[in-house]
Order: C-alpha cells, then structure tokens, then sequence
C-alpha cells in the first residue's frame, strides 16, 4: 500500500530461485491474492542458469504441489559467466545483468505488469553501504523501480522484512532450498563483509539495522552535498517564505518534539536547553 507495489489486474512474475527469500516471496503473495481488495495474476518463474550439479527437479516438483502457473526459462548464463570473468573474481555482477536480460524478455513477451523480486530489508541495506563504501553513491534497491527503457516495473513486496524472520519462516516452513554455487557462496564477497558488520551491529547496538532502514525512507536533500538533486547554487535570503526544514533538521527529533513544547519558565530549564543547543551546534 506505501508504494502501491500490486493494483487490480496486474500480471505478477514471481521470480523464484529456489532460495528461502523468494520461496517465502511467492507463499506470502498466494496468500495475499485471496484477501487482497484488488483482483492480480501470480505466475512463478525460475531461470534455470545451466549451474553444474543444479537440482532440475526441485523447483519443478514443488511448483506442481500449488495451485499457482509457472514457468522454468532454460538459458546458460553460467557459461558466459565463467568465460568473461577471471578465476576468482565476482561473478555477481555480470550474472546479475544476464540474469535481468532474461527476465525482462520474458516479462515482455507474456504481458507482465509487475516482477517481483524476494530482495528484503536487510539486502537493501547492504547495498546502501555497498554503494557508499565503494561505489561513492547514496543508493540502494528501491521497493519498487522501473527499467530504464520503461517497460518495466520491479517490485519487492519484502521490503519491510528482516532476514532472520525469513529464514525462521522458510525453516518452519520446510522449504527445498537451493544453495547458489555461482555467486552466492563466494567468501571473499564485499556484501558478505557489509553483512556481517551489519549483523555485529545488530548484536552491540539493538535497533540500529530498524533505525538506517527508517533514515532510507525518510532523506533530506537540502541536507545532503547532490547539486543534481537540490539547487544549492539558487539559494538566497528570503524572508518572505520562512518554513522549517532548514537549519531546524539539524535538531535531533526530541529537541523537535517533547523538548521544544514543554513550557517552563525556570531559569535552570532554560539555561539546560541553551546549552544542550549550543552542543548540538
């Protein structure tokens, strides 16, 4: 509903990989398609990548216990991978844009309206950090994007969900879970460092992971250094047209809420909360 990821008659491809993110993906939009207020089409998808040793039958035998359609697209990518990138290297990103390549086409050919993708909350911070530490931007997966030639709209509709609570839900669930051998499992991988310095965080600081995933929905750009995204060039005095959002954003939200509203004429009150600004500042 925040992003109005799934409206009456969408045709949604689900893109299964066999992992416990989009296996929980398709069980909880199944069970949304029968409460839902919009009527919406599910069909789950599995591109099958040509990975040697991969288990051909899981998905296909699971896909046939529901009541859902679906669809194994065959394309060897895993080859292209393997020849392109040098041993030991990241295969992520080429494998990512293949992998997307595939779907997109597919999605096209069948009149799909909505690809949905089993990227959760945590995935999407480990990519803002990814993207700061190394990319030197301030992005990460949207819940929902479109594709640059517009044809296409990409929705994660587990955004809000936190990986330890999928996991005990695909465990409970008993899931036939597919490990990726192709880019996952890689050790040396700059998201499993994010990954584990995000879960030690988790374990020092308790609700530092909920308070960065807030700070990616709540962004002020007059607060940040992007010309292309707010004109700092334009700025100029203007007395007429005073609003917060300026120097204000630098208060912290109890300074903004309870602290300011209290009323309280001591001199002791008012000498605490000057000071309390001036450190601030």
């Amino acid at each position: 509903m925040d992003f109005s990821m799934i409206e009456d008659g969408d045709k949604i491809m689900v893109c299964l990989s066999g992992g416990k993110d989009s296996y929980t993906l398709l069980d909880i939009l199944m069970n949304l398609q029968k409460s839902a207020p919009v009527k919406f089409e599910l069909i789950a998808v599995n591109l099958d990548q040509k990975q040697p040793g991969f288990p051909e039958t899981v998905l296909p035998n699971y896909l046939s216990t529901l009541d859902i359609p679906f669809e194994i697209i065959e394309e060897d990518t895993y080859s292209v991978v393997k020849r392109v990138i040098p041993e030991g290297k990241t295969t992520c990103g080429l494998c990512s844009r293949l992998r997307r390549g595939v779907i997109y086409g597919w999605a096209e050919r069948h009149g799909i309206t909505k690809i949905a993708l089993g990227h959760h909350r945590d995935d999407m911070i480990e990519t803002l950090f990814l993207n700061m530490f190394f990319g030197g931007s301030m992005k990460s997966m949207p819940p929902k994007l479109k594709s640059d030639d517009g044809k296409h709209i990409v929705i994660r509709p587990l955004a809000y969900c936190k990986e330890k609570d999928i996991a005990q839900y695909a465990k409970a669930k008993n899931y036939p879970i597919i490990p990726c051998n192709l880019c996952g499992s890689q050790e040396n991988l700059q998201r499993q460092n994010i990954k584990m310095m995000l879960q030690d965080w988790d374990r020092k600081y308790p609700g530092r992971i909920e308070t960065i995933f807030k700070a990616m929905t709540n962004v002020a750009p007059s607060h940040l250094a992007d010309n292309e995204i707010y004109d700092f060039k334009g700025l100029s005095q203007d007395v007429t047209s005073q609003k917060a959002g300026g120097d204000t954003l630098f208060d912290t939200p109890e300074l903004n809420s309870s602290m300011l509203s209290e009323k309280d004429d001591s001199d002791e009150t008012q000498q605490s909360n000057s000071i309390q600004f001036v450190n601030i500042g």
